[in-house]
């Protein structure tokens, strides 16, 4: 269920999406209010779930990341052991950014973050050993157009 979030609660999370640390007093100073008000918001949208964590946005390909995968994962297995097992697996692994299963002819799509195509095939190499897969298709990105962690308010 959706929380219940007023404009003031949008334009305080909209801060926190631009730039997480910045101060309560700068946060209040753009959004038109004050201090403690504003804390209070944070606490309760806390509370709710709304705000999961703060963390650091880090630079892949500054980090030697240069590759990045997407895998279309088909499997003939649906049980919920194999699917037990093949979410530890995703979980375990560090590459693995992004996992969503999908509806239609591919089952799961990964996103996977490597330093090169031999890193890749190791972690594929890994991963098939682990567990029993129908078909793996990798595509390449060459180029990221588009990366943001900002909601939509």
């Amino acid at each position: 269920m959706a929380a219940q979030l007023d404009d003031l609660d949008r334009k305080i999370l909209a801060e926190l999406q631009d730039d997480a640390e910045q101060s309560l007093d700068e946060i209040a100073r753009k959004v038109g209010s004050s201090k403690t008000p504003v804390w209070n918001r944070i606490r309760r949208m806390r509370e709710q779930g709304v705000i999961l964590r703060q963390t650091a946005l880090l630079d892949a390909e500054s980090l030697g990341l240069e590759a990045c995968f997407f895998v279309l994962i088909r499997t003939s297995e649906h049980e919920a052991d194999w699917q037990r097992k093949f979410l530890q697996v995703l979980r375990s692994r560090p590459e693995v950014l992004e996992a969503h299963r999908l509806a239609g002819d591919i089952d799961y799509i990964l996103k996977v973050r490597v330093k090169n195509a031999r890193a890749y095939d190791t972690f594929y190499q890994a991963l098939i050993s682990e567990v029993k897969i129908y078909n793996v298709t990798a595509l390449l990105s060459m180029e990221e157009i588009k990366a943001t962690t900002v909601l939509p308010l």
